[in-house]
């Protein structure tokens, strides 16, 4: 996403401090034991080597280094030929890639993995007195600078988002500014409308969704563009004012109190400056690599750490679910997956976010998912 700074020529920044990825020794890489089908390791791989097959990008962080996608496309198809053979085992994952993990200041460090989903709502593209609350495409005054074609080694990969007034270039709007004081009405660049205003936040968070209109068609949406202004979690905040407990924090308490609350809701959600732009698809959902996502294989990491369309192994927790949907407890989750998204909220390289899927049941497991676990990059031997 972009990312906001505050000015066209701010002074000089000290460089981001990047954790670096440690190489695992062989007597300590993990089984890799997979807990999902196949089928939908070998779509998610599809997608990955789509992405590099018109990769524009030359060269993609990892850690404190770089890697050109030959390299990383190398090690999918090294990978695809393994599973192919059905020999994708701990030795020969072991003779056949280098395997690293994030370490911070010579720590070995657990990673706070997440969930996301894409949601299903109702919506109608004409505003009625139920769906007053609309989802906007990008707004015409919207600018995007590319900092990094002026100075790349003061702005390596960093964009400006803003506004022009006058003769100079002020930050985007913010979610105050656009949903309380409707500064984009004028631009009638509305999407499609909800009824629902916390369903539309949610949306914005999520990234993408499809949209159940009034002829019963399902449409979907995915992210066009940010306003540039910071992530800040709701969720933070109400734990902060003592209305919700770290362990009972969750997508759905959220929703739940945001419910029950109307009177402080815009409040509380416009804490959250980030605004999202969607457009229409035709497939997807669609990660920041443009390619659709897979449930279960689709990770979002931070690209100032993890390089995009990677191949990965994640361990972690999963929670447990009794008939009548409530957690009962957590078991282990432990599956090959690939780097295909990013967010807003995704900072850091002990960041790890799941896409679970779509629809209520995906919505239940991603909402309920944060538990710590670990995230190892597999590169193909000999190649960085």
């Amino acid at each position: 996403m972009a990312i906001l700074v505050a000015a066209c020529s701010p002074p000089p920044q000290e460089p981001v401090k990047r954790s670096f990825l440690e190489r695992v020794p062989r007597d300590r890489v993990p089984t890799f034991a997979d807990d999902l089908d196949s089928e939908s390791l070998k779509q998610a791989i599809r997608s990955s080597l789509a992405f590099f097959e018109r990769a524009e990008q030359r060269k993609f962080l990892a850690g404190e280094k770089e890697l050109p996608p030959e390299i990383l496309k190398a090690s999918l198809l090294h990978f695809v030929n393994l599973l192919e053979n059905k020999r994708v085992d701990r030795d020969a994952i072991a003779d056949g890639f280098d395997v690293y993990r994030v370490v911070s200041d010579g720590k070995l460090d657990t990673s706070l993995v997440t969930g996301y989903y894409e949601p299903i709502v109702e919506g109608r593209l004409q505003e009625d007195s139920e769906f007053a609350f609309p989802l906007y495409g990008l707004p015409p005054d919207l600018l995007t600078i590319d900092l990094a074609a002026f100075d790349p080694l003061r702005f390596p990969g960093e964009r400006l988002v803003g506004r022009i007034q006058g003769n100079r270039v002020l930050p985007y709007y913010t979610r105050a500014e656009i949903d309380g004081a409707g500064r984009l009405g004028e631009h009638r660049c509305q999407l499609v409308w909800l009824k629902d205003p916390v369903e539309a936040f949610f949306l914005h968070v999520q990234g993408s969704g499809q949209v159940k209109l009034a002829d019963g068609r399902l449409a979907r949406i995915g992210y066009a563009g940010a306003n540039g202004r910071p992530y800040r979690s709701i969720g933070k905040l109400l734990i902060e004012r003592g209305t919700l407990t770290p362990d009972k924090v969750s997508l759905q308490a959220i929703r739940d109190y945001l419910h029950r609350h109307p009177d402080s809701r815009d409040e509380v959600m416009w804490h959250n400056e980030s605004y999202v732009f969607f457009r229409w698809v035709s497939e997807g959902p669609l990660g920041s690599l443009n390619v659709p996502l897979t449930a279960g294989r689709s990770v979002a990491t931070d690209v100032r750490y993890f390089p995009r369309g990677a191949l990965a192994y994640l361990e972690a927790q999963q929670p447990r679910f009794d008939e009548a949907g409530q957690v009962v407890g957590w078991e282990p989750l432990h599956r090959w997956v690939l780097n295909q998204d990013t967010g807003g909220a995704i900072k850091g390289p002990g960041r790890v976010d799941l896409f679970c899927g779509t629809g209520t049941q995906a919505g239940e497991l991603a909402g309920r998912m944060k538990h710590p676990g670990n995230l190892y990059l597999l590169v193909r031997k000999g190649e960085w």
